[in-house]
Formats: structure tokens, C-alpha cells, sequence
């Protein structure tokens, strides 16, 4: 009879244990689900610092990002962290511009638009660094960054151990936190990272990109199972400037002019980054696409010989404004590859075959590509904010305005890219010199993929004309 009694009391306390431990277990899972983007009023901060939706499939579990350097010294290029890599941290933030934090389960940090494209300027080497939201992020090493992420990985310090003594110098984590990270994050970011390295491996086989530049195509290769070994090409090229696109709605866009719908080149460049259809932020997108439709030029930041400039008007009238003004007949459309003549591997490594496949993606949904191509040669863009955008042609092989005018054989063919200390008498960052030489990354021209030749346009000119021509472009 005893026994009887006995046995419903152990069911029942061994029921309540059971659905307590559910409990507990579905409450971390659906906290570990969680999914807080953080909101930014300002329309700009918004550019820099939120994210659209990078961080779920690509992002690095923040408290794991922020201690790698410490972990893994001698693995970055300086003793400054990731500022070392050409990263912007501004004051009172915590993390760089470019690389937002979302909370999915626990907080990850992942990259968007700005990464690419925001860049630094100092007038002097020791004057204040002005940080332009929307123009190329020359300074930064996107390649380095990736690299790194994958060699800590590899590192034999990148042990949960060694991770969580760093985390727990900074952050207070409780004990079910440490078990999770000890025996689950930890672990899986290594695994995930380690990937991360073998899947742009095929970068070592290629020329460094160096600051200010990255090979968009081949991620997308390696997504559709392009054999990057077998596929020699090169589609190294310039970060491009963001600003002012709402006039160029309509134009082709990129380098090659290879797709001319605004939302849909946004939403490839999210993927790029490591989002997916399924994780893109639309809504965040969409801000960050109205703002850079009306986000203006910068301003020249040097006195302009308005007189000068008047002069130079007529030249840039007749020799540059098809192509290059707004309301230019040619402006957003493709010069071929012959007759623009600046290096191809950009060009050649673009094909229908893999314009075919990108347009694949999201069939079916709302956010389905239809507008990818191969085009012909590279495109004409309007000169708006020139003097920020160097170094110039598409792939950053001319280091300022001066020397773009000048024939081939004449334009410098080693130079130093990376340091944003302003030349206002090339038009174009210091590139020569120590403090280039030991900020900057060596650009040898002769490299394939980095070719100098091309764009013959202007250099007939006569130096008082190129003078005058420069003056005015200066105050676009």
C-alpha cells in the first residue's frame, strides 16, 4: 500500500523536474533566437553603424570579435586592433564605422554598407582625420580584415580557454554564459572562421588587394561553385563613392556597368557582406538607400582659383562632358574595352555565366534578381566629388588627377596607397614619400590587375589647359 502511495509522488516530482528543465532549455533557446537590430535616428549614423542583415549567416560573436586581437597578437599589421587595418573608430563608439552590432541570440558583429565606403582625409599629416560618410574607404584593407579573422582562427592561442580569460577581463558573463561560450560559441565561431579562410583562399593565389579595393565577382564564384583555381581571373577593384545617387538611378552601376536597378545592386552588395535572401533587412536597406539617393559631394577642402576654374569650364565643356557630366549624352553608360583601354582583368573576369547565375537569386520572391549582365568596357560616371574619390581609373591605379592627365608611360608606376593625408597639388592622397611608405601599401603597376594604361582622354592637353581643367573639376 505504501509503495503505491509512494510511486505517484516520484512520477510527479520527476514530471516536474522534466518540464522545469524544458522550460529552462526553451527559454535559452528562444533567448539565443533573439533577433534585436539597434535603431539609429540619424540618417547618417544609420549609414555607418546599423545593420542590414549580415550578422545572422556572416556576423562574429562580438564579445569573441572584440578579444581576437588580444588573442592573436602579431596577427594584425599594427598593435592598434583592427584600427591597424584601416578600420574608422570614432569617439564614444565602441566599434568601428562599418561593422554593426546586432543581437541574434547573443550580440554578433557583422559588416555593411560603410565598411566599403566611408573614408578618412587629414589636410596635413598633423591635422584632425575628417571621417566622409558615402566616399571610398581607401584606407581600409577588407582583405587583411578577413584574412586575419581566418589566421586567428588557425591560431593555436584561439583556444575557449584563452577566449573567455580575455572575455571575462572585460565583460561580466554568468555561469550558464560561460558554459555556453566555452563549449558551444567558442568552439562553433572557430569551426565557422576557419571555413571563412578556406572559402576566400582563393585570394592567395591572386595580387594583394591592398587598401581601398576588393574582388566582388569571385565571393560570387565561390557561391555558384566556380573553380577559382582553375578560373585565373582578376576582378580587383576601387570601393566606389556613394554619394548623390539619385541621379544616377537610371545609370548602369558599377564598375563595368553591369546592373542598372539601384535596390537590386544594393541588395547584391548586402550579400556580399554575408547575408542572405532570407536574413537581408529590407527595411533597414531601404533607409540606407534614401539617404545616399540625396547624400551630397563633399566639398573640396582647399581654396579654388574660381578665376582659374572659370578657364578650365569650357575645356571640361568639350573634352570631358559627355561622358562624365550629368547631363552628358554618354554619362552612366559603358565605353568598351577598346576603346577605354585601362586594364580588363575587372572586365574579363565579369561573364554572362555568372551574370546568368547571380540573376537566379531569390527567384520567386519579391527581391529576385533580373538585372545583371555582361556589358562591354567600364563605365562613365559623373565627376561629383572627384577630388575624394582617388586614387583614380577602376581599379585605383592612378594616384591623382595630375598624373590621370598625363600619358601612360609618364603616370607613376609604383606608388604607396592607404595613407589620407590630402595632395592638393596632384589632386590625390600623398603617395610617395616615408610617411606614405610607411602607412601606405606598396601599388606596383606592372602587377596584373593593376594596370596604368588607358583613359587617353586630356593628356593633348597643354599644361596651362590641364591647369585650368583641374581648377574646375576641383569644384565639382
Amino acid at each position: 500500500m505504501g509503495k503505491a502511495l509512494f510511486r505517484p509522488k516520484w512520477v510527479l516530482g520527476v514530471t516536474v523536474i522534466v518540464v522545469l528543465a524544458g522550460l529552462l532549455l526553451y527559454g535559452y533557446w528562444y533567448y539565443l533566437q533573439r533577433d534585436i537590430p539597434i535603431e539609429y535616428a540619424d540618417p547618417e549614423e544609420h549609414f555607418k553603424y546599423a545593420s542590414f542583415g549580415a550578422e545572422k549567416e556572416g556576423g562574429v560573436p562580438y564579445l569573441v570579435w572584440q578579444v581576437m586581437p588580444e588573442v592573436c597578437t602579431g596577427n594584425l599589421p599594427g598593435d592598434d586592433g583592427y584600427a591597424s587595418l584601416g578600420f574608422i573608430y570614432e569617439p564614444g563608439r565602441d566599434t568601428p564605422v562599418g561593422l554593426p552590432l546586432r543581437t541574434i541570440g547573443i550580440p554578433r558583429i557583422g559588416l555593411n554598407c560603410a565598411t566599403c565606403h566611408t573614408g578618412t582625409v587629414r589636410l596635413t599629416p598633423q591635422g584632425e582625420t575628417r571621417v566622409i560618410a558615402t566616399m571610398p574607404s581607401h584606407q581600409l584593407n577588407l582583405q587583411g580584415y578577413l584574412r586575419f579573422l581566418g589566421s586567428c582562427a588557425a591560431d593555436e592561442r584561439f583556444t575557449p580557454a584563452n577566449m573567455l580569460a580575455a572575455i571575462k577581463q572585460e565583460n561580466d558573463l554568468s555561469f550558464i554564459d560561460t558554459l555556453v561560450y566555452r563549449y558551444l560559441i567558442i568552439p562553433a565561431t572557430k569551426k565557422a572562421l576557419l571555413e571563412l579562410g578556406d572559402r576566400f583562399s582563393w585570394g592567395d593565389i591572386r595580387p594583394d588587394n591592398g587598401p581601398g579595393r576588393i574582388d566582388t565577382l569571385a565571393p560570387y564564384k565561390e557561391l555558384f561553385g566556380f573553380d577559382l583555381v582553375q578560373d585565373k581571373s582578376i576582378g580587383t577593384a576601387d570601393f566606389m563613392s556613394l554619394w548623390n545617387q539619385g541621379p544616377r538611378a537610371t545609370h548602369w552601376a558599377n564598375w563595368d556597368g553591369n546592373n542598372n536597378a539601384i535596390s537590386e545592386r544594393n541588395r547584391a552588395a548586402a550579400l556580399g557582406t554575408g547575408a542572405t535572401i532570407e536574413t537581408l533587412d529590407v527595411a533597414s536597406i531601404a533607409r540606407m538607400e534614401t539617404w545616399i539617393r540625396q547624400a551630397p559631394a563633399p566639398a573640396y577642402p582647399y581654396p579654388i582659383d574660381t578665376k582659374l576654374a572659370a578657364q578650365g569650364e569650357p575645356i571640361f565643356e568639350t573634352y570631358c562632358a559627355s561622358c562624365h557630366d550629368f547631363d552628358g549624352e554618354q554619362v552612366g553608360e559603358v565605353v568598351p574595352i577598346e576603346e577605354i583601354g585601362t586594364d580588363r582583368h575587372r572586365f574579363d573576369s565579369q561573364t554572362q555565366e555568372l551574370a546568368d547565375k547571380v540573376n537566379t537569386i531569390g527567384a520567386g520572391t519579391e527581391l529576385a534578381f533580373a538585372h545583371f549582365r555582361k556589358s562591354t568596357g567600364y563605365l562613365n560616371t559623373p565627376l561629383d566629388g572627384i577630388w575624394a574619390r582617388a586614387p583614380y581609373l577602376h581599379n585605383g591605379s592612378v594616384p591623382g588627377l595630375v598624373d590621370l592627365l598625363e600619358p601612360p608611360e609618364n603616370r607613376p608606376a609604383i606608388f604607396y596607397r592607404g595613407y589620407n593625408v590630402y595632395d592638393p597639388e596632384k589632386v590625390g592622397f600623398v603617395s610617395s614619400g616615408p610617411e606614405a611608405e610607411q602607412a601606405g601599401f606598396r601599388f606596383d603597376t606592372s602587377v596584373p590587375g593593376n594596370g596604368n594604361g588607358g583613359h587617353l582622354y586630356g593628356i593633348h592637353l597643354s599644361p596651362a589647359e590641364k591647369t585650368m581643367l583641374i581648377e574646375y573639376l576641383k569644384q565639382q
